[in-house]
């Protein structure tokens, strides 16, 4: 066949695909939208984010050479991938707040922003607005539980007074890592530290006053009450699904929440807010209904999701106004105005539309796991539903009999929940490096415990409070909350329980999300090629290899990875943080001092280990010591190794064969991850570029001197 043939078949076939899906293309907006916000975070440096800019543009001026829907979509992709980049630009310039540049000790006097209860972890913390106008508007402490003065008066606009350890807010422990800088930029947190001894409530908080004011103290009361009513976890687990507040909880239960596939169940989201919603719409529904006066004269369907919006809307703020709850809010308000005029109340526009609102007004709030879950699951399962195997189980005949229609159910239940998982295991494999296998069998049990029992006995015992007749409702939602614990423990438990991978890398990520996204939002038989892009995401991350060496950015703590997939560290005490975060990324299988690894030498000052790889050796020397390096001491050693890593200034007679990191260099890349069989080095520093939340004084680490 000749080329011109060729080309007018494959014109044709896209022209009639395009017509079949026509309908489809406006569900791409809010992708194009993420994709320009993804490009700002993602891309390091200015000069990257304008050639971005420069593309959009591009599209926008192609678009009159195409013709029809072709040009109409040139142009919408490129304005809408510019306004994305441009509204996250906005975004992290409008919250712009000093900083702490380096530790120090202060003696801090302010006011209580928000208090947290960390009873899992016995400690308080809390942002506080500081009076000494040299430090940044926000800091954020720990505070242990014994140093408190008293936990009672510990509520937002009280004042205090207290001396305290104050740091910059920490960078990423390895390249890729959690940034909390860059959350605590847009959360206007500009240091973090520890009090050093008691805290002091210098004043009491004022009397609350407006709306917000009232509220806060409202979820203060109901913390306390519930866990007054139901001591321990199940107080805890009560307090979490009416305040968002799960610093109560222990991290046992909150490890096996986790590995069960249940960590969903303890943040306030879609699901809480479609369970308290949708009660308050069958409800008043159903009141009204009972009067036929009512149901004839009135817009029962109207007025029934109007008085659940607004239930919506109070939950959302009794729960704190938290990021997942306000998402799923908005969702939530988009799908009542569709059941309000008649439209089917859930639906892929609902979802984008719901997506579009919330990437406009925070765009931060894409790279955050919690935006990411939620809309992958709701956007595959209404997928799913739409699809036309969900539409043959969703409908039922009415010849059917219970045992097609309970069988369907079953299927339904089952294939929503492999559905559910599969979406949700990528992004929990790329954030947390772990997800649970059994998360499908643990939800069959534990949504339904949820949405049918707890929450219904949750909402009676806070109505019968006022009337002193709640200790029965109470009792029993211990105990059921005990049951879901017990399913959260037993699931955790069971053999293979927890998939565990290493890094998988932002590209197979993205691989995955490009397929999922093209699986989902298209419906003509071109939609299986999203496949593809699914296969190369899921080859690409398990076969991605974690770094051999990680250094930490102040050149103390130093991990090789040995050939058995243990995480061995230089610095076996302090670093606890640390030493978690290392281990998740590489899924290391134990943690262990270099100084047991086979022909390592270490003293009090250092450590020699030869690590092998592709039938050769590295030869590491990392220092122990804070002190200047004596010429006599280590000459030899610094002249035989190939990597040498000092938290100190390394003199220049210390010169190994590859690379040296001393505090010089550290100090411009921050922490890095060496892979030694690739020959290749990563640096937090050229992940985040410059970027405001990165440290005003890191030059451009692109490669780090003495380079493999």
């Amino acid at each position: 066949m000749r080329l011109p043939q060729m080309a007018k078949r494959l014109a044709d076939a896209l022209a009639i695909w395009a017509w079949d899906e026509r309908d489809q293309f406006a569900l791409w907006a809010p992708v194009m939208l993420g994709l320009g916000i993804f490009g700002y975070f993602v891309l390091p440096w200015a000069d990257q984010r304008w050639a971005f800019a420069g593309a959009a543009l591009a599209l926008i001026l192609l678009a009159p050479l195409a013709a029809g829907r072709g040009a109409r979509t040139l142009a919408w992709t490129g304005m809408l991938i510019g306004l994305g980049l441009g509204v996250a630009t906005m975004r992290s310039q409008s919250v712009a707040a000093a900083r702490l540049l380096e530790t120090a000790t202060v003696d801090l006097t302010g006011g209580i922003v928000s208090v947290e209860d960390r009873g899992g972890k016995a400690q308080w913390r809390l942002v506080i607005a500081p009076d000494n106008r040299a430090l940044p508007p926000r800091v954020r402490i720990a505070a242990p539980n014994n140093d408190i003065d008293d936990a009672r008066m510990l509520q937002p606009g009280a004042r205090l007074a207290l001396r305290a350890r104050l740091s910059p807010p920490a960078l990423p422990a390895y390249p890729g890592g959690y940034d909390f800088a860059r959350n605590a930029w847009f959360d206007r947190i500009g240091a973090t530290g520890n009090a050093l001894g008691m805290v002091r409530i210098t004043q009491r908080a004022p009397l609350a006053s407006g709306l917000l004011g009232h509220l806060a103290l409202w979820r203060a009361r109901l913390d306390q009450s519930l866990q007054a009513a139901m001591p321990g976890t199940s107080g805890a687990i009560a307090a979490a699904l009416v305040t968002g507040n799960q610093g109560m909880i222990s991290p046992v239960v909150a490890s096996s929440m986790r590995d069960a596939g249940l960590a969903h169940l303890l943040s306030i989201s879609g699901l809480h807010i479609a369970i308290v919603v949708s009660g308050t719409l069958w409800l008043v529904r159903r009141v009204l209904l009972l009067s036929s006066w009512i149901g004839l004269h009135w817009r029962v369907k109207l007025i029934a999701a109007a008085c659940a919006a607004l239930t919506g809307m109070a939950y959302t703020l009794i729960a704190g106004s938290e990021v997942p709850a306000v998402r799923a809010c908005i969702a939530t308000l988009v799908v009542l105005v569709g059941i309000s005029v008649g439209r089917e109340a859930l639906t892929l526009r609902t979802v984008a539309t719901a997506a579009l609102l919330i990437l406009l007004l925070r765009p931060e709030a894409l790279l955050t796991p919690s935006f990411q879950l939620s809309f992958a699951s709701v956007t595959g399962l209404v997928a799913f539903y739409q699809s036309a195997l969900g539409q043959k189980l969703h409908h039922s005949s009415a010849i059917d009999g219970w045992l097609i229609r309970a069988s369907r159910a079953i299927i339904a239940l089952m294939l929503t929940g492999l559905v559910a998982e599969a979406l949700l295991s990528a992004t929990a494999l790329f954030h947390f490096n772990r997800t649970g296998i059994y998360g499908v069998i643990a939800n069959m049990i534990a949504i339904p415990l949820t949405g049918f029992v707890i929450m219904p006995l949750l909402v009676l015992a806070l109505l019968l409070t006022p009337l002193g007749l709640a200790m029965p409702a109470y009792w029993l939602l211990g105990r059921a909350i005990d049951a879901l614990t017990a399913i959260a423990a037993l699931v955790a438990h069971w053999p293979g329980a927890v998939l565990r991978l290493p890094m998988i890398g932002s590209p197979a990520y993205a691989l995955l999300v490009i397929g999922g996204l093209w699986l989902c939002l298209w419906v003509s038989r071109w939609r299986w090629l999203g496949l593809i892009p699914i296969a190369g995401g899921v080859l690409f991350g398990v076969g991605a290899s974690p770094p051999d060496l990680l250094v930490s950015g102040d050149g103390r703590h130093v991990a090789v990875l040995t050939q058995e997939r243990d995480l061995a560290m230089l610095r076996t005490r302090g670093g606890m943080f640390l030493r978690k975060s290392w281990s998740d990324a590489t899924a290391a299988e134990a943690v262990l001092p270099i100084a047991d690894l086979p022909g390592a030498l270490c003293s009090k000052d250092a450590c020699i280990v030869s690590l092998p790889f592709d039938g050769g050796e590295t030869r590491l020397l990392a220092m122990l010591t804070q002190k200047p390096l004596q010429f006599a001491q280590f000459a030899g050693p610094c002249t035989t190794a190939d990597i040498v890593i000092s938290a100190q200034r390394l003199p220049q007679w210390c010169a190994p064969h590859w690379i040296r990191l001393d505090r010089s260099v550290l100090h411009a890349t921050d922490a890095m991850a060496i892979w030694l069989r690739e020959r290749r080095i990563e640096t937090v520093a050229a992940r985040i570029g410059d970027h405001p939340w990165q440290r005003p004084d890191m030059a451009d680490p692109s490669r780090p001197s003495g380079q493999l």
